[in-house]
């Protein structure tokens, strides 16, 4: 089984790759990137590990592949 991140790890990832926090509902911390003619918005939910289902779902929103994210993960 892969390794969990928390949604503390993954937006300071974030964050180190460019992108923005734009606005918090509930638990859920929405995340903004514009690189060139595209935008990427990303929503993170703010729990101690997130689910490998999420966290592939961040990934595609993020337009990055895992290696890439984990390369911003200190």
């Amino acid at each position: 089984m892969s390794k969990l991140y928390s949604a503390r790890v993954i937006l300071s990832a974030l964050q180190r790759a460019k992108f923005s926090v734009i606005s918090q509902k509930g638990s859920h911390i929405k995340l903004y990137k514009r690189e060139g003619d595209k935008n990427f918005t990303v929503i993170v939910p703010n729990h101690k590990e997130v689910a490998i289902g999420t966290f592939s779902s961040i990934l595609k929103q993020a337009g990055m592949s895992r290696k890439e994210l984990e390369e911003f993960i200190k």
